[in-house]
């Protein structure tokens, strides 16, 4: 059996629970409300473990702080014994336009800490992730990221959460390629 690693990047306790910056965090736990799965407090992070299709996937919300990132990557893909081409990282994107998302299979961090800290965790750009933009006026600012989603935005995020749990399930069910041709830039704005 396949097995995935799906990570979503955020902070962990109540303080960050609503910003912008956990939208990894927040996509995940959408997701185990959709399917009816919990996470547990494990080693450096939150594990869920949840079989669909004939596929292993691991959903992991690192309790490192998005900066430290890449430490719980790297021990559960070791633990779980996964291959870095079956890990999706998903994260905020502040130069992205408000709620549109981007899969790609490798990349630089963009100035994403998370992402960096993965990236040097693992010693490799060449992972998948999956990118939501946050992006307005103000979102150059470290407080826009840390501040908390105005009723405006969390209405827009939940039109768009369907198509990212989509993507999620097909990167584990079709791979990286198929994923991006099925998701287009047109489907992905």
């Amino acid at each position: 059996m396949d097995r995935f690693l799906i990570t979503g990047l955020g902070n962990p306790g109540k303080l960050y629970q609503k910003t912008r910056h956990n939208l990894g965090f927040f996509i995940l736990d959408q997701i185990s409300e959709k399917y009816f799965f919990s996470f547990s407090q494990k080693k450096l992070g939150s594990l869920s473990e949840f079989i669909f299709q004939e596929k292993q996937i691991f959903f992991l919300k690192p309790s490192t702080y998005v900066n430290e990132s890449g430490l719980s990557v790297k021990y559960w893909m070791n633990k779980k014994k996964i291959l870095l081409k079956n890990i999706l990282i998903i994260s905020d994107d502040i130069y992205l336009n408000f709620g549109n998302i981007r899969l790609r299979g490798k990349g630089g961090d963009g100035g994403h800490n998370g992402l960096k800290s993965i990236e040097k965790e693992l010693k490799s750009s060449h992972y998948a992730r999956l990118r939501f933009g946050i992006k307005n006026d103000f979102s150059k600012k470290i407080n826009y990221v840390l501040g908390i989603w105005n009723k405006n935005e969390l209405k827009n995020i939940l039109n768009r959460l369907e198509i990212s749990i989509n993507v999620i399930f097909s990167f584990t069910l079709n791979g990286l390629q198929k994923t991006m041709n099925l998701f287009n830039k047109k489907n992905l704005e």
